[in-house]
């Protein structure tokens, strides 16, 4: 083999390895990577006899903070004697949810537990009477752990869009559940479309597309970029590709929940 091809054919396939290595890491940091304190985690590790309540965030990758900000991961303003366990899959829906409840959820033992699941339902656009039987299953199991349910973020920037549209019926159906179960329900899409329509800026385009998801991840993963700075690169303000929560958003779900665990419980 002649050397200057031997050289290029080397060259290459040191370039084919470095990319197929950042591909994996990427696709691990975004899409493998566990959260922080998973409930494996948890469960795993000797108990701290100073924690006097454990706190699980239940839901999809809005909860999961590796494709999002991580909402989640703002404990500190509980204090040490709160541990808080994620417990959020990417992409999950609720009937995913319902398959790994004892092993995420119960067997953690919570003294709370927060719901934000649902959007990947609306966006499967999964029939809602399955929806709503599988969050009656899930809140009648989570029973009598204090329990409470977010309200779904907006999908998409343009609150009159079709997406959007399509997601009220589901809302409407987390906090008529939340009323006959007789949990807390935490309007987080309300808080989100005050903010937005504060804003008043420019919506971008709705099409969410899973394209979107990876070019999120090598902003934040290969570029380093904020949630935030992300979502200003693609024209948005609380959402980081039409989907995914920004550190704004996400301050506003800390902010629901904290003041939510810290309001002593009326059943209790």
């Amino acid at each position: 083999m002649r050397k200057p091809l031997r050289r290029t054919l080397i060259a290459l396939a040191a370039s084919t390895a470095v990319l197929v290595a950042g591909t994996a890491a990427l696709a691990y940091a975004a899409f493998l990577r566990a959260p922080e304190n998973s409930p494996s985690a948890y469960q795993n590790r000797a108990k701290d006899p100073s924690v006097r309540q454990v706190l699980l965030a239940v839901g999809s990758s809005s909860t999961r903070g590796t494709l999002s900000t991580d909402w989640v991961g703002a404990r500190t303003r509980l204090g040490p004697a709160t541990a808080v366990i994620n417990a959020g899959v990417n992409g999950d829906t609720t009937t995913d949810l319902r398959h790994r409840l004892d092993t995420d959820v119960l067997a953690c033992q919570p003294t709370a537990v927060t719901l934000l699941i649902g959007a990947n339902d609306a966006r499967d656009q999964v029939p809602l009477p399955t929806f709503t039987n599988n969050l009656t299953n899930i809140l009648t199991r989570l029973k009598p752990t204090r329990t409470a349910i977010l309200s779904l973020p907006p999908q998409g920037e343009n609150l009159t869009s079709q997406a959007n549209q399509a997601l009220t019926p589901y809302n409407q159906a987390i906090k008529d559940l939340a009323v006959q179960h007789n949990i807390t329900y935490l309007p987080l899409n309300e808080a989100l479309t005050t903010l937005l329509r504060e804003h008043n800026g420019t919506p971008t385009a709705q099409d969410f597309t899973f394209l979107d998801t990876f070019a999120i991840a090598i902003q934040r993963y290969l570029l380093g970029r904020s949630w935030n700075t992300i979502s200003s690169t693609n024209g948005l303000h609380l959402l980081t590709d039409n989907l995914h929560l920004n550190d704004r958003a996400g301050e506003v779900v800390t902010t629901l929940v904290t003041t939510w665990l810290s309001t002593p419980d009326p059943a209790r």
